[in-house]
């Protein structure tokens, strides 16, 4: 599961009706929840956060907050 799929789970956020609020496929949401290897798009995170309302920086933060710049 991806850091996407943890926090909708733990939010317990319906899937199919982000897909549904988002114009997103099924296919695509099940993609970025469940395939590390997927790429989160800027206009798909903010998409999702508006679907489940919340701040689109606010979902940025909880998905990438453990990045650290390369030296």
């Amino acid at each position: 599961m991806t850091k996407l799929g943890i926090y909708l789970a733990q939010k317990s956020v319906n899937k199919a009706e982000v897909a549904r609020k988002t114009g997103l496929t099924k296919a695509r949401m099940n993609e970025l929840t469940l395939n590390e290897r997927s790429h989160l798009r800027a206009e798909e995170l903010y998409l999702i956060a508006l679907a489940i309302d919340v701040s689109p920086c606010d979902l940025l933060e909880a998905l990438y907050a453990g990045l650290k710049e390369k030296k």
